[in-house]
């Protein structure tokens, strides 16, 4: 614990430390006056002073290593050791983002890898941990649309009911329409300027009660950008079925209403983007994220807490110590 303490300490007056060098030569004359001012008796034989060597004699030589310590830490204390604490404090407008995912059963296509649910929410994870100031949110839909998760600067929130979701939590379909009405709403009454969908989908729309150019006309009137993608391969990809006698795996062709995504994009003044494995994908929210940046400034402020205090009580306590083995024990005087 003390060693931890120890690697956060910083100086005001790192200079100062400089006089520790001087401190071994002043050892060094202590010692040279000690021995020219002892007087001395020379003996035949060592048994004599090993007779006459006590714990006294043995202790006053320690004495002046004990001002050399408590000056060290005096010189330590004048160099104003400090403990360091940033903080820091961000100032500006974030970006309110809506992710709209299809669940529909088709998302368990295998052209990416496991699977195009399992990839999308890969990459979404990763594109929410990168915008740490951004209030996001999540909408499901397929059938149906479904709130996951409002809008919220809680990130590992999200996050986990981003993990949750799960082929078959909503009636089978593909509610574009309905999916993108429903991101609106949640993002219609927000005060921030930049509002955004991101809304992914592997199909064509064929449910809902909301039709998508509805949907699309009510985004552009709140002004909120759609951003949209496409995600499946060209031509057919395996379909896994759950059957009576197992899993089976069919051949099933991919379409996309890539006109009906253009239109949305287009007419939002967002951009359509066409998803074709995992690395695409990972591309497109790269590309996404570059273009809605956000408008944060942050500053940081260093807050220093003074630490002088151990270090010139410990001098003081070798100080008096010093003294009392000096002038009590050992009763020398200058």
């Amino acid at each position: 614990m003390l060693f931890e303490w120890l690697q956060h300490i910083t100086f005001a007056y790192p200079w100062v430390l400089l006089l520790i060098t001087l401190l071994p030569l002043m050892g060094w004359w202590q010692h040279r006056n000690r021995r020219k001012h002892t007087a001395a008796v020379t003996v035949s034989t060592l048994a004599i002073r090993r007779r006459v060597t006590s714990w006294r004699q043995s202790l006053a030589g320690v004495v002046p290593y004990v001002r050399l310590a408590a000056l060290t830490l005096l010189i330590v204390a004048l160099a104003r050791p400090q403990t360091r604490n940033d903080e820091q404090r961000a100032e500006g407008e974030g970006i309110d983002i809506l992710l709209c995912l299809d669940v529909s059963g088709s998302m368990l296509a295998e052209d990416f890898l496991p699977n195009r649910m399992e990839a999308a929410k890969e990459v979404a994870s990763r594109f929410i941990q990168a915008r740490p100031t951004d209030r996001i949110g999540l909408v499901i839909f397929a059938g149906e649309p479904f709130t996951q998760c409002p809008l919220t600067t809680d990130h590992a929130v999200l996050l986990a009911q981003l993990y949750h979701v799960r082929s078959g939590m909503l009636q089978d379909g593909t509610a574009i329409g309905s999916g993108l009405a429903t991101s609106v709403d949640r993002l219609k009454d927000s005060e921030i300027s930049s509002k955004v969908i991101i809304l992914l989908t592997d199909g064509e729309n064929n449910g809902g009660l909301i039709p998508p150019a509805t949907a699309r006309d009510i985004a552009r009137l709140y002004g909120i950008k759609v951003y949209t993608i496409g995600v499946g391969t060209e031509g057919y990809a395996l379909m896994p079925q759950q059957t009576a006698t197992g899993i089976i795996r069919s051949r099933e062709k991919v379409n996309i209403d890539e006109a009906l995504l253009t239109d949305i994009a287009t007419a939002t003044g967002g951009r359509y983007f066409r998803a074709r494995d995992n690395a695409g994908l990972t591309s497109i929210y790269a590309e996404i994220d570059r273009l809605e940046k956000t408008r944060m400034q942050i500053t940081t402020y260093a807050r220093y807490a003074e630490a002088f205090a151990p270090f010139a009580l410990a001098a003081l306590l070798l100080l008096l110590l010093e003294a009392f083995l000096r002038y009590r024990l050992f009763r020398r005087f200058p």
